[in-house]
């Protein structure tokens, strides 16, 4: 699955051509940032679970 810190990959790209994101705030709502031009999006868990494709990398310990 996906936690705090990982990178994920949405199925969509952002406008700036980038779809690479960080998960920066878990709950009910999952709260996730540009890694390429620091845009923030929040979203509910259910609708973010339909819109991730993959996780590309998994937070470093």
């Amino acid at each position: 699955m996906y936690d705090l810190g990982d990178i994920v990959e949405m199925k969509k790209p952002h406008a700036c051509q980038t779809n690479r994101w960080e998960i920066i705030r878990m709950g009910m709502d999952i709260k996730i940032r540009c890694l390429n031009c620091q845009h923030i999006v929040m979203m509910p868990r259910r609708e973010f679970d339909k819109k991730m494709k993959k996780v590309l990398a998994k937070k470093e310990d």
